[in-house]
């Protein structure tokens, strides 16, 4: 195999971690000045654009160490068998990468996951000789993401965490039987094992000993987990489900649901075409209102027979117009766990409402001025100013926010 130049690295390795939805690209126009003209790029390879919980738009270096690897997980295009173009960085080669893009100022951090080479010990170890390289000889205060890798040793999932901001661990499907059929070497006990200890450790490291000195930091941002969605038969309530289960046994920061694409060469038992991106935006949406705003699973896959969400309609609005007898609700008087129900209204609206009507009786433009999407909300709420008359019961309301049909073509 001839060698390769570290632009062609980096574009195979940046592409295939593209499949990674651990770090959301902000979705923008393709802008370059390669030609000479102007400046700036919005898409550099391996650069991608995450969002932090406070709005800001951070651009990471989102590379695989290697898409070599030693299982042959179906779903995966980086799979043993897989026909793919192959490449390997070196561990000085994504250092110098890092710093070298960090001081020109195009990223604000790394973003590193790798296929499997040797063994998961050896890979890991890589893994963590890059982050620990980057933090202790370069003095790198940028944010590190790693995604860790479960059957590693863990040791080495604990020196990972000293170094990196966060860490990862996909559960890759949202059932173990699935897990089983798709990617039989990997074990989901093993899996959910690691993600128990990594809770344990980041609970320990948050405690004084006897004198009142902290322990090492360990992985301050926390650890996430991705699912593929569409690439077996689970609906969307059996998704949340192990969402809900992973919140709550594990206290991840985050769930990422990536919509499967159709790779070459793929298994017969995968399905031909990629599933709809709206499902795997529906599910962002569903995840929101089970973490955020007081629904529980069965209120918001409780609104269709075969467990799956309205793509037409979003959760929370899907909701309301099957519990139409909650509204129309008195914004002035409603309690907040009601107010968040309402479409159209955010957990900062909702906050906003609570401090002023303190203060004075709300109308309608202040509400619009809240920012709250009036469009949804008004055929659900009551105000000094404003009823909705019949239009909260009227049989055409879920008309009023469907998409209007398609005429599909035959040519």
């Amino acid at each position: 195999m001839s060698k390769l130049s570290l632009d062609s690295k980096l574009a195979i390795l940046s592409d295939a971690a593209r499949y990674d939805a651990s770090c959301a690209s902000s979705g923008t126009t393709r802008r370059d000045s390669k030609d000479g003209k102007g400046l700036g790029s919005t898409e550099g390879s391996g650069i991608c654009h995450a969002y932090a919980p406070d709005g800001r738009c951070i651009s990471l270096l989102k590379i695989l160490m290697t898409n070599f690897c030693i299982y042959d997980c179906a779903y995966c295009v980086n799979r043993v068998s897989s026909n793919t173009p192959r490449a390997r960085f070196s561990v000085e080669e994504v250092v110098s990468l890092t710093i070298e893009f960090y001081r020109r100022n195009y990223i604000e951090g790394l973003f590193l996951s790798s296929g499997i080479i040797r063994s998961p010990d050896a890979t890991m170890e890589d893994m963590v000789r890059i982050a620990r390289t980057l933090r202790e000889k370069h003095q790198f205060r940028g944010y590190i993401h790693l995604k860790t890798i479960p059957d590693a040793a863990p040791e080495l999932i604990e020196q990972a965490g000293l170094y990196a901001d966060r860490l990862s661990m996909n559960v890759e499907l949202p059932t173990d039987a699935s897990v089983q059929a798709y990617a039989p070497e990997k074990n989901p006990a093993t899996i959910r094992r690691a993600m128990g200890e990594f809770r344990t450790r980041k609970e320990a490291s948050t405690d004084r000993s006897h004198t009142g000195k902290r322990p090492p930091r360990f992985a301050p941002a926390g650890q996430s987990t991705q699912m593929i969605v569409g690439a077996d038969l689970s609906t969307d309530a059996t998704i949340l489900g192990t969402a809900t289960r992973l919140y709550g046994d594990y206290r991840l920061k985050r769930v990422y649901y990536s919509a499967f694409s159709p790779i070459p060469d793929a298994a017969a038992a995968l399905p031909l075409i990629r599933p709809p991106l709206q499902r795997e935006h529906r599910l962002y949406q569903a995840d929101w209102l089970l973490r955020f705003y007081g629904f529980d699973l069965a209120e918001i896959t409780g609104a269709r027979a075969d467990g799956n969400l309205d793509l037409e309609i979003d959760p929370k609005l899907a909701w309301a117009l099957a519990n139409r007898q909650h509204f129309p609700l008195d914004v002035n008087r409603a309690p907040r766990e009601m107010l968040l129900r309402v479409p159209g209204f955010g957990t900062k609206t909702v906050g906003r409402i609570l401090a002023t009507r303190t203060h004075r009786t709300l109308r309608h433009d202040d509400l619009a001025r809240m920012g709250a999407a009036m469009k949804k909300a008004r055929a659900f709420i009551t105000l000094t100013d404003w009823t909705p008359g019949a239009l909260t019961d009227s049989a055409n309301l879920r008309a009023r926010f469907a998409p209007p049909p398609e005429q599909l073509s035959l040519f």
